[in-house]
This record gives structure tokens, C-alpha cells and sequence, in this order.
């Protein structure tokens, strides 16, 4: 595997391996401490945080996948979560006029660019073109 596609596969599962574990574990105190939207249950921040988590693993799964014998989720499939999921996320905060505090929407904002921004950068690398 290409040193390029293990940094990003890497880095891109560190990252969703931490959202997911405190979304997942602590959704109470994330959303509260980052001033996120309040919620009555905390079902779809840990529903959430364990799809994150899942797909954290996945992308570990595809970097390990010559030592552990599976496979996993690859480069192409991380790009196309990154980049709709963020997409999600900026619509809503340039159209769905949140009203939350000032903390929060840097927050989401944070993310936002976070994970366009890494789904950006393995789609222009071009690292998860399967060389011939």
C-alpha cells in the first residue's frame, strides 16, 4: 500500500475514532460542553457517534487489512462520507438557521471543514486510484 493511502487512511480513522467514541460515550457532556444543539434524548448523538466510530474502524480495518486478512472500508468510500456528510452539515449552517450559541456553530463549523477538508485532500491526492 502506497505511504500516501496509510497516512490518510490513518488519519482519516483517528479522527472519526474520536468523534465517534465521545459522541457515542459522552454524547451528554459533548453536546453541552461545545454548546450543540440540546435534545431531550441523546438516541441520535450516540446513534451517530457509533456510525462515526464504525466507519473509524472500517477505514483501520482497510490499513491493517494485509496483517488482519479483512478489508475494510477504502479511500473511495471514506471520500464520498466525508465530503456528503460535511456537505450536510455546512447546508445546514448556511440554511438552517440553528439557534444555538455563538460555541457551537464554531464548533460545527470546526468539523465542518475538518472533514470536507480531509475528504478534499484524499480525492485530489488521487491515493485511492487502484494502480494497474
Amino acid at each position: 500500500m502506497k505511504k500516501n493511502v496509510q497516512f490518510l487512511l490513518v488519519a482519516d480513522a483517528v479522527i472519526n475514532l474520536i468523534l465517534g467514541a465521545l459522541l457515542s460515550f459522552f454524547p451528554a457532556g459533548i453536546l453541552e460542553y461545545f454548546s450543540l444543539p440540546p435534545t431531550n434524548t441523546y438516541f441520535y448523538s450516540s446513534i451517530l457517534g457509533g456510525v462515526i466510530f464504525g466507519i473509524g474502524l472500517a477505514l483501520t480495518l482497510e490499513w491493517q487489512k494485509g496483517k488482519v486478512g479483512l478489508s475494510g472500508l477504502g479511500l473511495a468510500g471514506a471520500i464520498a462520507i466525508n465530503l456528503f456528510g460535511g456537505g450536510t452539515l455546512f447546508y445546514w449552517l448556511i440554511f438552517g438557521d440553528l439557534d444555538i450559541p455563538l460555541k457551537g456553530i464554531i464548533t460545527l463549523w470546526i468539523v465542518a471543514i475538518i472533514v470536507v477538508g480531509i475528504g478534499l485532500v484524499e480525492l485530489l491526492s488521487k491515493s485511492w486510484v487502484e494502480e494497474e
